[in-house]
């Protein structure tokens, strides 16, 4: 496994009201909710991201009201045309 380090002022910490070990969890868990939403990484990749189960990372993207579908309105449409 690979660490960054990646350095931020204390009152970051302060600010939000949570320790570094707290921040850097939750930072995991946004960045891979919204690579998600971006629909860079897949469900299986952001739960691997964001240390969660795959069933917690669908609860955290509820959380943050991100889809856990990757289809647009459009693509659903076409999909659902041509099953016909």
């Amino acid at each position: 496994m690979t660490t960054i380090t990646i350095e931020f002022p204390e009152s970051v910490f302060a600010a939000l009201h949570v320790p570094p070990e707290l921040f850097a969890s939750e930072m995991r868990i946004a960045a891979a909710t919204k690579w998600y939403e971006q629909g860079k990484i897949s469900q299986g990749k952001g739960a691997e991201i964001a240390g969660l189960s795959r069933s917690d990372f669908i609860t955290a993207l509820s959380k943050a009201k991100v889809s856990p579908f990757q289809y647009s309105m459009d693509e659903l449409l076409r999909e659902s045309v041509n099953a016909d």
